[in-house]
């Protein structure tokens, strides 16, 4: 569910409330100990986990001085993000 090649993170699969915790981890310590690219081009599914995940992420990278940004984020994604205010918060490539 989660990849790691060089700066890149690609995630696939449902990104939900039921499959978060799977790549949670993995993910923070990777986005801790670089700068990162998050491609959620594969993710067929995502919830407020996914926001919650990506914020926490996002959290951890910026605390750390890395730069995190979130390429290919599906429509529902946004269409959350943008419903629960944090669009601008985080870095979205559209």
């Amino acid at each position: 569910m989660i990849q790691a090649e060089g700066a890149r993170l690609s995630l696939s699969g449902p990104l939900t409330v039921a499959t978060v915790a799977e790549v949670a981890e993995a993910g923070r310590e990777q986005v801790a100990t670089g700068d990162r690219i998050v491609d959620l081009s594969g993710v067929t599914q995502v919830d407020s986990a996914a926001l919650a995940l990506l914020l926490s992420w996002l959290r951890v990278a910026r605390a750390g001085g890395r730069q995190l940004s979130i390429d290919q984020a599906p429509a529902a994604l946004i269409s959350l993000a943008s419903l629960y205010d944090v669009d601008s918060i985080l870095p979205l490539a559209r």
